[in-house]
């Protein structure tokens, strides 16, 4: 990449977890004179054959990424990745099988970790490349926790607070047993009673073991939250219950339990990040909603019925350690109340502190995506020029892309493909221009920056940022 060409591809994968964190990113990086592509994932990819010398930041190094990270390495883009799901991971071994791979960390120059504890974890992966940088940079996503970003989200905070009140937000992560699509959770359904039920996506690299355990406990702890919403509702009048389901769930039991009730809401409606700032707490069990309340300084509550201390403290040990832990329906009410009357007396503060410090950085001091760009400047002024594509490095170039525009398409036709129109426009749909610009001049005015920008609409779902 040449230092006149400098150009980043910011995929986004899931639009209400990522698009705003990622536009600071591209707002931060314009300052320093990058431009960049940011948008739907799958189309971006799509295009990469029509980009010059750029650096992608992905967010995954999984096997699924492989193809596609050898054909951007062919136009000789550049790869840089985080993991989304290192923060709250898996046990080491089950984290590598499922999130790592071998062949694919090998097209990487560098990665960008939350914090140490992810460096750990990746030191742990027998196939970590040698002298494969790592950088503690924290994550885009931290940024927006920060009290200085959080004013980008003001005008959200006080438009749910005029809706729904005061509210408790239920933050729901059984993506593994109530998935949008029934091949996407841990276990495909079975067509006959006895069979054995195959893995579903959710499952890929865990051992039968480890998936049947997850897959109990997250049921059992899923029909626990199902009785717990009608009980919430009776047990404090005078508040709104809103659920808030993960990303990839399926809402409809919750619509339904909602339908039965007076006070209670279902919505997936923008970024997370506003919801917790306007709620008077957060509930959840193992949901990383609850180490974003911790950093926001907003109450949570980590209802842990059941337990199952193998899942718990090998999965979901941040977000519970972090959170006021309650163990019965009546310990909940008691905190909640203390919550709600601003006499709750928290002890371990510094302990949780400490906690939070050791997993992500960049809580304080330059802001992650500042970091980043840090790094990314140091790529762009040692990379290579362009030297420019020969007719034939264009056919060339072409038959590649096409290639993998059939192999893309041909995946859209498959049975539990998460290529499919329908799973991808719940992920990310449209979104109109006007959105974009309104949330960077937010973000600008924040970052008390002038650069003047250029926004243009490359299609529904992507856009480019230039300074």
């Amino acid at each position: 990449m040449s230092t006149e060409e400098r150009l980043l591809l910011i995929p986004v994968e899931n639009q209400v977890r990522e698009l705003d964190p990622k536009l600071l990113l591209a707002c931060i990086a314009a300052q320093r004179g990058f431009s960049s592509v940011i948008g739907s994932r799958r189309e971006l990819e799509l295009r990469i054959d029509s980009y010059p010398q750029s650096v992608y930041l992905s967010k995954s190094m999984t096997k699924r990424s492989l193809k596609f990270f050898r054909i951007a390495k062919k136009f000789d883009h550049e790869i840089v990745t985080w993991d989304e799901e290192a923060l709250v991971h898996l046990p080491p071994e089950t984290y590598s099988s499922r999130r790592l791979h071998p062949e694919t960390i090998r097209q990487v120059s560098q990665l960008f970790a939350w914090g140490q504890d992810n460096i750990e974890l990746w030191h742990q992966y027998p196939h970590l490349p040698d002298n494969l940088p790592i950088h503690a940079v924290g994550n885009p996503r931290l940024d927006m926790l920060r009290s200085e970003m959080q004013p980008f989200y003001e005008d959200e905070v006080q438009a749910l607070r005029d809706t729904y009140g005061d509210f408790v937000l239920i933050n729901t992560n059984f993506n593994h047993v109530n998935a949008f699509g029934p091949d996407l959770n841990l276990f495909q359904p079975v067509q006959n009673p006895g069979e054995t039920a195959k893995f579903g996506r959710a499952a890929k690299g865990m051992s039968r073991e480890y998936a049947e355990c997850l897959w109990t406990h997250k049921q059992a702890v899923f029909k626990t939250f199902q009785q717990l919403i009608p009980k919430l509702e009776k047990a404090f009048p005078e508040l709104n219950i809103v659920i808030r389901p993960h990303p990839t769930e399926r809402h409809d039991v919750y619509k339904e339990i909602a339908a039965r009730c007076s006070r209670v809401h279902v919505t997936n409606q923008g970024n997370v990040v506003p919801w917790i700032l306007a709620t008077r707490a957060v509930i959840h069990n193992g949901c990383t909603t609850g180490i974003e309340a911790f950093v926001m300084d907003v109450p949570s509550i980590s209802y842990r019925v059941p337990i199952n201390e193998k899942i718990d403290d090998g999965f979901y040990r941040l977000p519970n350690a972090v959170s006021n832990q309650c163990f019965t329906f009546d310990q909940l009410q008691d905190v909640l109340n203390q919550i709600l009357a601003g006499k709750l007396v928290t002890s371990d503060v510094e302990e949780r502190q400490a906690l939070v410090d050791h997993y992500m950085a960049s809580l304080s001091g330059p802001l992650s995506c500042s970091r980043m760009v840090d790094v990314l400047e140091s790529l762009a002024n040692n990379g290579k020029d362009d030297p420019g594509l020969s007719m034939a490095d264009r056919f060339r170039r072409r038959v590649i892309a096409d290639r993998y525009h059939l192999r893309k398409w041909l995946k859209t036709k498959m049975p539990g493909s998460q290529n499919r129109p329908e799973f991808q426009l719940h992920r990310y749909p449209p979104i109109p221009i006007d959105t974009i610009k309104l949330k960077i001049e937010r973000i600008q005015q924040i970052l008390k920056d002038n650069t003047p920008l250029k926004v243009t609409q490359l299609s529904d779902v992507l856009f480019q940022i230039r300074p």
